[in-house]
């Protein structure tokens, strides 16, 4: 079978879709399942990340342009029709609404339909279209939890039957980075910064916490991406805790390996998400996490995480305090984490993902 994807994310700083897609490449490589298969990786530029690919299974098309909108729905559809297809995989919410043959999509949350005024006009426009369109054209929608589906359901109105629920896993490198013994109390963000994920919530929290304990710190790793814009620097410099609170703007996977590993604890305030990948990661690492109180969020990490309402700056900063700095607490988190973290597998998602494509072809 010959399988397209849409491999843009590929290039330049992999985030959160290309690692997602790396994920599954890397069980495909060896999959006995997949290796009757060829997988066409369109992408605008050429990428480092494939490198370790096979070469005659994994075939690199470079359509140049700029990766864009014009360049998924105009550029692409015309390479992918030159390799004749049998399906087609689109793993970042959109797809080319011109192929010709079957497609799949996945959508990860449904975030611009949701809540709009996340988004600016034109964009949030643009994904709510096209995202619609290529969920009703699509053979089958993937999505990473039980709430994005009932989301997609609502939002897109797309028949439940159609969308399936495939949670993505988690790179099991981010527990090399785990340290022995007893860690430092540092507390770890990781993530684009957008407003729902209330970064400067959890600055001002933190400082309190700070305040009273002179060794406690706050690694935040992630650009700022926020609409309307949050000035995180000055956040920093108003709660005057000096070198206590460290933004890394841009780290690579082993850096934020490191971060992980020397993390004693995670917080994500975020109201709104398909999974939550990265406090996944962090219980793999060995950092529980303080997580807004979301159905996505208790889904996604159940006992193994403390919970706090939005807007209760006391309340977080006591969270962040207990999960820093009471062991009795922390040990009760990680004790639930092997439950939750079996849930999420590379070769079951992989798997389940190969099947979607097989059925829709």
């Amino acid at each position: 079978m010959r399988i397209g994807i849409d491999a843009r994310q590929l290039c330049g700083r992999t985030t959160g879709v290309g690692r997602y897609l790396l994920g599954l490449f890397s069980e495909w490589k060896t999959e006995p399942r997949a290796a009757g298969h060829q997988f066409f990786l369109y992408m605008p530029e050429t990428a480092d990340s494939t490198a370790g690919l096979d070469a005659r299974r994994f075939i690199t098309r470079v359509v140049p342009g700029s990766g864009g909108t014009w360049w998924e729905q105009v550029q692409l559809p015309r390479a992918a029709a030159a390799d004749h297809l049998d399906v087609f995989f689109a793993p970042q919410y959109t797809a080319p609404l011109a192929l010709r043959m079957p497609t799949v999509v996945t959508i990860h949350d449904v975030s611009f339909a949701a809540h709009p005024e996340w988004f600016r006009t034109r964009e949030g426009a643009r994904l709510r279209w096209l995202s619609r369109r290529a969920a009703l054209n699509a053979r089958a929608v993937l999505t990473i939890s039980e709430f994005s589906r009932r989301e997609i359901v609502e939002y897109l109105r797309i028949p439940d039957a159609r969308v399936r629920v495939i949670p993505v896993a988690i790179p099991t490198r981010r527990a090399a980075g785990a340290a022995n013994g007893k860690r430092e109390p540092r507390l770890l963000f990781a993530g684009s910064i957008f407003n729902r994920r209330h970064v400067v919530d959890l600055i001002r929290a933190f400082a309190t916490v700070a305040r009273a304990h002179p060794d406690a710190s706050l690694d935040l790793a992630g650009d700022n991406r926020s609409f309307p814009h949050e000035n995180v620097a000055d956040a920093i410099v108003r709660e005057e805790v000096g070198n206590q609170i460290r933004w890394h703007r841009y780290v690579s996977d082993d850096q934020l390996d490191e971060l992980y590993g020397r993390a004693r604890a995670f917080a994500f305030l975020s109201e709104y998400e398909g999974q939550g990948l990265t406090p996944l990661e962090a219980l793999v690492a060995g950092a529980p996490s303080v997580l807004l109180d979301t159905p996505v969020a208790r889904e996604s990490c159940g006992e193994a995480a403390l919970y706090v309402p939005l807007g209760s700056l006391r309340t977080i900063a006591n969270a962040l305090e207990q999960i820093l700095f009471d062991d009795p607490t922390r040990e009760r988190l990680l004790a639930a984490a092997p439950a939750v973290l079996a849930r999420y597998s590379w070769p079951r998602a992989s798997r389940d993902t190969l099947t979607a494509l097989e059925q829709s072809a």
